[in-house]
């Protein structure tokens, strides 16, 4: 077996990069949504509190 030429390491370096790279910006994206749907969850409690609130307050 012979040893991989420094282009095919720089090459096979930068394919993980971009591997982790894309990775990240799903991960990015999944918690940039899990975080939209919790803050309209949480608005619609807080509504639900203030007219609660001004219901019987």
């Amino acid at each position: 077996m012979t040893d991989a030429s420094p282009t095919d390491r720089i090459d096979a370096a930068l394919a993980r990069i971009e591997r982790a790279v894309a990775a990240r910006d799903r991960a990015t994206a999944e918690l940039r949504q899990r975080h939209d749907a919790l803050r309209g969850r949480v608005g619609e409690a807080i509504a639900a509190l203030d007219a609660l609130g001004a219901k019987h307050g």
